[in-house]
């Protein structure tokens, strides 16, 4: 079984504006909510005749633009600091729930049968673990014919939410990811494939 990391999702940070036009409301940010946005976007419209337009550009995107003013509302996985609210004239509150999970792309080799321990996660993710027959793979995955062909890590190559969830969670079951990554929007990743958006690493 793969980890799956719920993360109380979604902050919208909305900022008092004279920018907003009678007729049009522009958000931008997490790249993981888009799907709820745009639904809620479109129901709005049908009930209001207001236009709202969400950019799906990742949730350091979407605080830097609300910030800067360009939209009236930016959505993120990671909630700003009261302090970061303050100096910004933002207010925030949740408006999603929902889950990060851990996926794998190994032919012959079902999604539910694949079982990775937290530290196994962790250490993929940090470059220690390699090689999908790795002995810690192995142990916990009797009867499953692992190959012996490299693991190819796939992460977030923009500012995201999703990466600060992802990389809470492993600071929280790894000591020594704590000590040598930490937990950010973006961080230095060790190993892996870069992808913007959430669309650049499905």
């Amino acid at each position: 079984m793969l980890p799956k990391i719920t993360k109380a999702l979604l902050v919208a940070a909305i900022a008092a504006t004279s920018m907003m036009a009678a007729d049009k409301i522009n958000g931008a940010g997490s790249t993981f909510v888009a799907p709820c946005m745009y639904d809620w976007a479109y129901n709005y419209q049908k009930a209001t005749k207001i236009r709202v337009n969400y950019q799906s550009i990742g949730s350091g995107g979407g605080i830097k633009q609300v910030t800067e003013r360009v939209v009236q509302f930016g959505a993120t996985d990671a909630p700003l600091t009261p302090k970061e609210l303050d100096k910004a004239k933002l207010t925030q509150f949740p408006v999603v729930l929902g889950a990060l999970v851990v996926a794998h792309n190994l032919p012959g080799v079902a999604d539910e049968k694949l079982k990775l321990k937290n530290s196994v996660v962790a250490d993929i993710f940090a470059g220690k673990i390699t090689m999908w027959n790795d002995a810690a793979i192995a142990v916990d995955n009797a009867g499953i014919k692992l190959p012996a062909q490299k693991i190819i890590v796939a992460h977030r190559s923009d500012g995201s939410g999703t990466t600060y969830v992802f990389t809470d969670y492993l600071s929280e079951v790894s000591k020594t990811w704590k000590a040598k990554f930490g937990t950010g929007k973006a961080i230095g990743w060790a190993t892996g494939v870069g992808g913007k958006g959430n669309e650049g690493v499905t």
